[in-house]
């Protein structure tokens, strides 16, 4: 069942989120990669904070925060603010598409049997994580914390052990901390995002480099 429908809507059209709806229920609503956006798209080519849709006169603009890859509305690069019309494309650094929902319409229904959304989402004032739309509970520890937030930061990119260690053992000295205890410490961490969502496998260990956070695909 559809839900809040007196108020537009942005519906994820594919990808690792696809059919994960966001209710625009305020002034502003900023989309980005940063655990304190309003919608979370956790792809490391996607802008901390990439763009915002505001609402202004009754109706919705979409305007690109100064992205790095770019806004698109139905295949146009946007450049300032643009007006939103129920069924808009928004494209977002050419990885996530959305679609624009207005007030009252129909949510497609190919967008009501989606599953369910996915993705690792932080706020890192409250150091609290969510893997799609369920918190981890009860918190992590904050050795896996901290293991994470890196990782979160550098989506998609390596993270070698030192830095691993540098991160979360920042008072001991790299050469007082195993390779054995890093280990561990990822496992713990991966067992626990597997709790949540044990068909993907996030953290990733890359042989000889590190560890990577992997956040497309099944």
């Amino acid at each position: 069942m559809v839900t809040n429908r007196e108020q537009p809507m942005l519906v994820i059209e594919e990808g690792q989120l696809a059919g994960h709806k966001w209710v625009l229920d305020k002034e502003t609503v900023i989309l980005g990669r940063d655990g304190d956006c309003d919608v979370v798209l956790p792809e490391r080519l996607v802008s901390r904070h990439h763009a915002a849709i505001h609402c202004k006169d009754g109706g919705y603009l979409l305007e690109d925060l100064g992205s790095k890859n770019g806004t698109f509305l139905n295949g146009q690069a946007v450049t300032g603010p643009v007006a939103l019309q129920d069924g808009d494309e928004i494209q977002i650094a050419l990885c996530f598409r959305l679609i624009f929902v207005d007030a009252g319409a129909t949510v497609p229904l190919v967008f009501e049997k989606a599953q369910p959304s996915r993705g690792i989402r932080i706020d890192k004032d409250s150091r609290r994580v969510w893997v799609g739309d369920c918190e981890i509970l009860p918190p992590l520890s904050p050795a896996q914390y901290r293991l994470l937030e890196l990782l979160y930061d550098r989506a998609g990119a390596v993270c070698s052990r030192e830095e691993v260690v540098r991160a979360v053992w920042s008072d001991e000295l790299e050469e007082g901390v195993s390779e054995q205890a890093i280990d561990a410490l990822a496992r713990r961490l991966r067992e626990r995002l597997a709790k949540v969502d044990p068909d993907h496998s996030y953290i990733i260990t890359v042989r000889g480099h590190g560890f990577r956070l992997e956040v497309q695909g099944a």
